[in-house]
């Protein structure tokens, strides 16, 4: 039932989004340097590394690392990344990766290839049997704000606690979250 709700959700996403990803690209693409798209190497279901693609909102000779790790993550944005990043439609062309199943509409966030404390915590929890999500139960309880083992924990509720409905809530929290750009702190 969920791989059929992400396929069918994202298809329809996607082309009703076609024309806002098509202006926000070209927006990236003139505001500065490099491609509109970045593609992140993240980890995925069962640690399989897969490519993620992005809105690129930072510049392009940016360090592939969290971005709390950036000594001063303002100074590498581009012009449009913070509103891009604010209002989260850099991850809008994560549904291609929900439409080839890499990724789901809710799991744990996917991580980056080197978040070597992120990727051992959870695969000793179990997370890392998961498919990551575009949204999940971490981000609408704090998002960039939480550190690596609260959010461990919270992948490891929604583990427990995952069902058809208890996705759609988070979809709609995530959707309120994003409207009051909520939990973003870079």
């Amino acid at each position: 039932m969920k791989r059929l709700f992400d396929l069918v959700v994202s298809i329809i996403a996607m082309l009703m989004l076609l024309p806002p990803l098509c202006i926000v690209a070209v927006c990236v693409k003139f505001t500065s340097k490099g491609a509109a798209l970045y593609w992140s190497d993240r980890v995925g279901i069962d640690n399989a590394v897969f490519k993620m693609p992005k809105f690129r909102s930072m510049k392009v000779d940016t360090p592939a690392v969290a971005t709390h790790l950036l000594k001063a993550p303002k100074s590498v944005l581009t012009p449009i990344g913070d509103f891009l990043r604010k209002s989260s439609l850099d991850e809008l062309p994560q549904l291609w990766c929900i439409l080839k199943g890499d990724m789901s509409f809710v799991g744990p966030r996917p991580a980056l290839f080197n978040q070597d404390d992120l990727i051992e915590l959870r695969t000793k929890k179990g997370v890392h049997q998961l498919v990551p999500g575009l949204t999940g139960w971490a981000q609408v309880n704090g998002r960039d704000e939480l550190p690596i083992p609260q959010k461990v924990e919270l992948d490891v509720e929604y583990m427990r606690r995952r069902s058809f409905l208890f996705d759609i809530y988070i979809l709609w929290l995530t959707f309120l979250k994003v409207l009051k750009r909520d939990g973003v702190s870079h």
